[in-house]
């Protein structure tokens, strides 16, 4: 009896693979495995919706290679340290966006670009990411939840990034950025009355915010109203992206079989549009299927955050999920119609790195913030 009491307790102490692979590697592997899973069927889908181009499908592989290399990176990397630094990546991004409004590059009639030279940078898209953590750092400052003092000047460091960002302009971006950052208010506990007056002030300014919008920003608006008023110019997009996402049906017309992406009726079909090429590919179990995974995703980065320790990695963490989450949501309402047309990839499946290197940075955080927790006793 004592020799099976003995095995037993040397069974609890003996980690598994997966546990010990966890803990070398400071990743989180059901989150892991999620993330690797919406990559392969972003190279799939990929595959059929830039025509066969196997080169394609080489740079993007190589883009998920960079953007894991820097979640492992970030994944070693102490909640402490992200939380010192918080301060210091936040000023360097307001620092970049006005120069970015100043002397950037311009590409398709926007602002948005920094040329360094050897490359161009969009310093937007580093403020997805400084922007929750200046709002969990400051936050954080006091217990929870955070007087109204505090909480006008969290709204203000989510305000400022987010006006220069609409200056380039950029109006997803920046809608992203006041999401990410207005995920960490939220959090932290403001009261509904608060939020609820800040919804009554929106809808009191919004006459003043659709007379500051820019022409084709209103004209997405009301293309989103009734595309059919301009079914070959405005409401083109739309339109044909609707039509091949109903035209998949439940199955789907197969992979590569798809005849609005390859008879070039839908745009953007490899980037903004790639659910729309998914859609009409795998039908509505697949577009299911692909988005359970990305429920999965989203729930075991919720869990990670709630579990992690300390009121910064718990803030910071579960914005970063729900930026993956507003993503995800914005680009799927706008690919079937609910939403108007505001430029935002699909995550983790579009093609292209700029978006893609920004997610696995949030989830970088994540892995860190959960694997750094100490054990109590």
């Amino acid at each position: 009896m004592p020799t099976t009491e003995h095995g037993a307790m040397g069974q609890q102490q003996t980690p598994g693979l997966f546990v010990l692979l966890s803990r070398f590697l400071r990743l989180d592997i059901p989150l892991l495995t999620g993330l690797l899973l919406l990559c392969g069927l972003s190279l799939v889908v990929l595959y059929s919706a830039s025509g066969q181009d196997v080169g394609a499908v080489q740079r993007q592989t190589v883009r998920f290679a960079l953007a894991f290399g820097v979640m492992l990176v970030l994944a070693h990397v102490p909640p402490t340290a992200l939380q010192r630094s918080s301060v210091f990546f936040y000023a360097i991004g307001m620092a970049m966006l006005v120069a970015v409004l100043l002397v950037g590059d311009v590409g398709k009639g926007a602002q948005r670009w920094l040329d360094l030279g050897f490359m161009r940078f969009q310093p937007s898209e580093l403020m997805k990411v400084a922007v929750p953590m200046m709002v969990a750092w400051y936050v954080s400052q006091e217990p929870l939840p955070p007087r109204f003092g505090r909480l006008l000047v969290a709204l203000g460091i989510v305000a400022l990034p987010a006006a220069l960002i609409m200056q380039q302009p950029d109006l997803g971006t920046a809608l992203l950025v006041a999401g990410a950052g207005l995920a960490v208010v939220f959090m932290a506990g403001m009261q509904w009355r608060y939020i609820l007056g800040a919804l009554a002030l929106a809808a009191v300014a919004a006459p003043l915010l659709w007379a500051n919008m820019h022409s084709y920003q209103q004209q997405r608006v009301l293309t989103f109203l009734n595309p059919e008023a301009d079914p070959l110019g405005a409401g083109y997009h739309i339109i044909q992206s609707k039509i091949a996402v109903g035209s998949g049906g439940l199955f789907g017309k197969g992979w590569l079989n798809g005849t609005q992406s390859h008879l070039d009726f839908l745009p953007e079909r490899h980037t903004d549009f790639i659910f729309a090429v998914f859609g009409e590919e795998f039908g509505l179990f697949g577009a299911m299927a692909l988005l359970g995974l990305y429920l999965f995703v989203i729930i075991r980065g919720l869990w990670l955050a709630a579990d992690s320790q300390g009121t910064y990695g718990r803030l910071v963490s579960a914005a970063m999920v729900v930026t993956f989450l507003v993503y995800l949501f914005v680009n799927v309402g706008m690919v079937t119609g609910l939403l108007p047309v505001v430029g935002v990839p699909l995550p983790l499946v579009s093609y292209g790195g700029t978006s893609l290197v920004t997610l696995m940075i949030g989830f970088g955080i994540i892995m860190s913030a959960h694997s750094h927790r100490r054990l109590l006793s």
